[in-house]
């Protein structure tokens, strides 16, 4: 049996929303972070030691990090769902979205939040670098998705699962989604899916707010 070691308001969420997807029977051990740093915590060290979410145990093995949790799903219990066919165009930008997310287009988001929390939250550095990095990013992000229903092409897959965090991070930035309605249109769109809410039903409270 599958088991996800879940923290509130975190990444993890999509690891549930994943394994509803694919129909897969799965098992919850909760954690939550402390009120006042918002880290996770110390219990998670017993199960990796960098004590994180989002991790997974299947049997003997631990499985860490979002993007290496989706392959090991689709992978092992997928069945070729939620994947495009080897070789195709669409494979190739499923591999790319499927990485970009936590490579990519996090970095910004969780300078913000850090910086904030430091109350760093008006300095040169958000107004100089992260700020443009966020709007470049989510341009880009808006742009990409005008050519396509879902980031890999028309068919939804693994890769909009975990493009999800970030844009759900965004949609709670008012100033970041006004003029950006294809942005807007896919975070309703996932909301929208029998698995995902499922999956919010069985995970309990999630908020992304990076505010």
């Amino acid at each position: 049996m599958i088991v996800v070691h879940h923290l509130n308001n975190s990444r993890s969420q999509r690891v549930l929303w994943l394994l509803e997807e694919l129909g897969i029977e799965y098992e919850i051990k909760f954690y939550e972070r402390d009120a006042k740093t918002m880290l996770a915590p110390e219990s998670l060290r017993q199960v990796h030691p960098l004590g994180k979410s989002p991790v997974i145990t299947d049997a003997d093995l631990t499985v860490a990090e979002s993007g290496a949790i989706i392959e090991y799903l689709v992978a092992r219990y997928g069945n070729g769902r939620l994947v495009p066919a080897s070789g195709t165009p669409e494979h190739l930008r499923y591999t790319y979205w499927l990485h970009y997310a936590e490579g990519s287009a996090m970095l910004p988001l969780v300078m913000r939040t850090v910086l904030n929390n430091f109350g760093a939250g008006d300095s040169s550095v958000v107004s100089g670098f992260v700020a443009p990095q966020i709007k470049l990013h989510f341009d880009y992000i808006e742009g990409e998705l005008r050519k396509s229903t879902w980031f890999a092409g028309e068919e939804f897959t693994a890769a909009d699962i975990q493009m999800s965090f970030p844009l759900e991070v965004v949609a709670t930035l008012r100033e970041q989604v006004e003029n950006r309605p294809k942005l807007k249109e896919f975070v309703e769109r996932i909301h929208a899916r029998p698995p995902y809410k499922r999956a919010l039903e069985r995970g309990g409270t999630y908020n992304v707010s990076f505010e």
